[in-house]
């Protein structure tokens, strides 16, 4: 209710939301408890749980070379648990830079990237970046040179896409710990690129 005493009519994947979760309890089938546990976990999550598979790619050949074949399996073997999709993780290369996007809603690896910021949902990016990438990054302030081709990457309800980005120079014996903290949502979403602070 507003500050006026007035109802706001909900959204449509509001309504569609309210209406399928009060089925769902008034059925038996899920318990508000349930949705809300389930609701907590996911605000939970937060881009950490990608940047340690990112860092563990960057030091561990043999790992980046599992996670590019099967990112499910890869990221089970951190114990971050990808249920019910099949997760591709795509490199980028001095040659190729990826970038996501789900031109249909927002799917998006919650799991590893926790929440997607709104841009992300937003009509204006799911249309543009698949016609004018390089425009689209380069409003995001990440010019990318004409000689580097750009792949852009369609989520689906069951396949997400996570952009293992390239390791700058300059983090050599770093840490994994160190390493996963210079890598940001936007880096594994493939609208930025990790950068590390001069002196």
């Amino acid at each position: 209710m507003s500050e006026q005493g007035t109802y706001k009519p909900y959204a449509y994947y509001e309504l569609m939301e309210t209406s399928l979760r009060e089925l769902l309890v008034e059925k038996g089938i899920i318990t508000n408890e349930q949705v809300n546990a389930e609701v907590a976990a996911m605000r939970a999550r937060t881009p950490e749980r990608g940047a340690r598979v990112v860092a563990r790619a960057w030091v561990d050949a043999a790992y980046k070379k599992r996670l590019l074949a099967n990112g499910t399996a890869a990221c089970e073997e951190l114990g971050l648990e990808i249920p019910g999709l099949h997760l591709v993780v795509v490199e980028n290369t001095p040659q190729v830079h990826n970038a996501i996007v789900c031109t249909l809603c927002s799917c998006y690896p919650r799991v590893l990237l926790g929440i997607p910021p709104d841009w992300y949902k937003s009509r204006n990016y799911r249309s543009r970046m698949v016609r004018e990438p390089r425009a689209v990054l380069a409003e995001f302030g990440l010019r990318i040179p004409e000689a580097v081709q750009i792949r852009v990457h369609d989520s689906t309800a069951d396949m997400r896409y996570l952009v293992l980005p390239m390791r700058p120079q300059g983090t050599e014996g770093w840490s994994e710990e160190r390493l996963a903290s210079i890598v940001t949502r936007d880096c594994m979403i493939g609208v930025a690129v990790p950068a590390v602070a001069l002196g």
